[in-house]
């Protein structure tokens, strides 16, 4: 069924058109993502369809009495307000209806107005607002929501988690979500992506999480020059679909461009291009040249370089036995690491179990409460908060970056503030604005630009994905995975963990943090995991945010009791133990298998020396898989 269609659609800010003559059908059960560069009209266009925004031109249809739930990108107020009462106003018109009906009631019998009283009960009954308190309660129990708990006692993953609650108390037909996986740990990015899942209605998406993406779309929206491009099947599909589609397009322009330059050649060749019988080719010269100034360009690709210092000393930061608490509680526990020039390793654990408190630890701003940190030489540290507290809102984006300079020096080479701003997509007049004028990802973009105009050969950054879009995004990791200086990196994107880092510090619970080689995957391949969450029911006392904790990001829910582990065999024990390494040690063989058979003289090799080799690589990638299904089994039996 139809829940919503569009038709030649229009929709401009000042003379960049957003919009042009744009079509879209949403049907039942759809889930659709917006992709699009940061200012190509995504948001826009999610507010068309909620009907915040109303488009220039075109026809626009909604299915009679389509519900609509949206989860903001902005996570609600931590406030006095009870979580009941926020769940309570995605059922607005009930509640106001209900609380005009108690009045009412209160009244004497003299002062009733019944006429107004039995209008009341027909539209309460048409909108079944006589439940709204069984609807908020069972969806409360669904989520693991307390309703007496107060907004200012929740960490911003509950928060999110009561804005979730108050898109689908109405039952809504469609869905609207505006980067939801901002500032939310994994766990709960898992959760949210398991919700969305089992959502009966359809979905709109803007998301740069291009894991959460993959598995929660079946359908692709791209917002092109005012165009929208349909696809339908997964994100990893429509990348070489549109792989595809830019190099057919660069090939025609190719053409049209060829086709141009000869005609201005022919109508300079003189009096015998003006000839009566020639009168048909000027004039389609002349519209060339129309058609190619109307020709709308694509916006640039960011050029990102970063302004390196020198050379750090080979040790960037070692602790031993470091530990630190916080109220009696184990944050980091008698941890053993040793940081050297050129690592970049990712930090990963829930919200609040303290990723924030080793980097300061690795940075010398926190000593360990027991334990020893040493700091390497010639450290220069370029740090990326994901606050934005080094912007000043009130500034313009050129003064931010400026700071009274007129060039930026990036290794060795000046340029001007203008150019280097140009080079991360902010024209001239974009570089005057105030930086409150910028959207998430532009704000997200400068922050960028000043941190890498900075000499630096250790880069901190905390969540530096949020709200970029995905060219940029991917602009980044080609830059940091070129950096040979040494990063530390806090991210929730799955995909950005796998393609930057080299070795993951995980937070496993009880103050326990693990070194494992790799990125996220590979350290959900060697038996990483997060410890067990609270039981249902415990939000009121496990989401409380410890804001008076000099370390605490957020507060995390508390862990469940865990059960005994059953006891192995000694050789099963030893067979667990060394099954890490083995599968790490076949990785590697099959890494460099690949690299042998990527070798561009490879088939030119004997037809039994390439079957051979290919084999070969067959049956290391099946020695693989048993190895993992044999972890596995040995792992699912000591949880047993």
């Amino acid at each position: 069924m139809t829940l919503l269609r569009f038709e030649n659609m229009h929709l401009a800010y000042g003379h960049t058109p957003l919009l042009n003559d744009a079509g879209l059908t949403l049907e039942e059960g759809e889930r659709v993502a917006i992709l699009g560069r940061n200012g190509a009209g995504k948001s826009s266009l999610m507010k068309i369809v909620s009907g915040e925004v109303q488009p220039d031109g075109g026809s626009l249809w909604r299915k009679p009495g389509l519900k609509i739930g949206v989860l903001p990108q902005v996570l609600p107020a931590a406030d006095e307000r009870k979580v009941f009462d926020v769940i309570a106003l995605g059922l607005a018109e009930a509640a106001a209806l209900l609380a005009e009906f108690d009045k009412i009631t209160q009244l004497p019998p003299d002062q009733v107005d019944l006429e107004r009283m039995d209008e009341l009960q027909h539209q309460l009954d048409a909108c079944n607002g006589w439940a709204l308190n069984q609807t908020v309660e069972q969806l409360m129990k669904r989520l693991h929501l307390d309703g007496d708990t107060k907004m200012s006692e929740l960490s911003g993953g509950w928060r999110k988690r009561v804005a979730l609650a108050q898109a689908l108390v109405s039952e809504p037909d469609l869905l609207l979500l505006d980067e939801p996986t901002n500032h939310l740990d994994i766990e709960t990015i898992q959760w949210l992506e398991e919700q969305i899942k089992s959502f009966p209605g359809a979905v709109l998406l803007i998301t740069h999480d291009r894991t959460f993406m993959q598995n929660i779309a079946t359908r692709m929206l791209e917002l092109d020059l005012g165009e929208i491009i349909s696809w339908e099947g997964r994100y990893l599909d429509f990348l070489e679909f549109k792989a595809h589609q830019l190099e057919v397009e660069a090939r025609h322009q190719a053409a049209f461009d060829k086709r141009l330059a000869q005609e201005e050649v022919w109508i300079r060749q003189g009096i015998k291009a003006r000839r009566t019988r020639n009168e048909g080719r000027a004039r389609a010269l002349q519209e060339l040249r129309k058609q190619r100034s109307e020709r709308l360009q694509r916006q640039g690709k960011a050029d990102i370089q970063l302004e390196t210092a020198d050379q750090s000393g080979k040790l960037v930061a070692e602790l031993t036995h470091a530990s630190f608490s916080y109220e009696g509680k184990p944050i980091i526990n008698n941890l053993t690491t040793r940081i050297q020039r050129g690592d970049k390793i990712g930090l990963l654990g829930r919200n609040g179990a303290g990723k924030t408190t080793l980097l300061k630890m690795l940075l010398g701003d926190l000593q360990p409460q027991s334990g020893e940190v040493k700091i390497g030489t010639k450290i220069e540290v370029a740090y990326f908060d994901q606050l934005r507290g080094q912007l000043d809102p009130e500034k313009t984006v050129l003064d931010n970056l400026a700071e009274g300079r007129t060039s930026i020096t990036i290794n060795g080479r000046d340029k001007h503030v203008i150019g280097y701003l140009q080079d991360f997509l902010f024209s001239p007049e974009r570089a005057r604005q105030p930086v409150r004028a910028l959207s998430g990802g532009e704000q997200n973009r400068l922050l960028l630009a000043k941190l890498f105009a900075k000499p630096a050969n250790l880069l901190v950054m905390d969540e530096p994905t949020n709200d970029l879009d995905l060219e940029t995004l991917e602009l980044l990791e080609e830059l940091l995975l070129n950096f040979d200086g040494t990063l530390l990196l806090v991210s929730h994107d799955r995909a950005f963990l796998d393609s930057v880092v080299t070795s993951i510090l995980a937070f496993e619970g009880e103050g326990k943090v693990k070194e494992y080689i790799g990125g996220y995957e590979d350290w959900i391949r060697q038996g990483g995991k997060f410890p067990s969450l609270a039981a249902p029911g415990s939000l009121k006392t496990a989401g409380k945010t410890a804001a008076t904790s000099p370390v605490a990001e957020e507060a995390k829910p508390a862990e469940a009791p865990k059960k005994p582990a059953k006891k192995l065999s000694y050789k099963l024990q030893r067979e667990l133990e060394m099954l890490p390494e083995e599968i790490e040690q076949l990785e590697s063989s099959i890494l460099n298998q690949e690299g042998k058979i990527a070798e561009p003289n490879f088939y030119q090799s004997a037809a039994d020396v390439v079957a051979s080799e290919l084999k070969k690589l067959e049956d290391l990638q099946h020695q693989l898989e048993e190895k993992i299904e044999r972890w596995a089994e040995l792992e699912a039996e000591t949880e047993a």
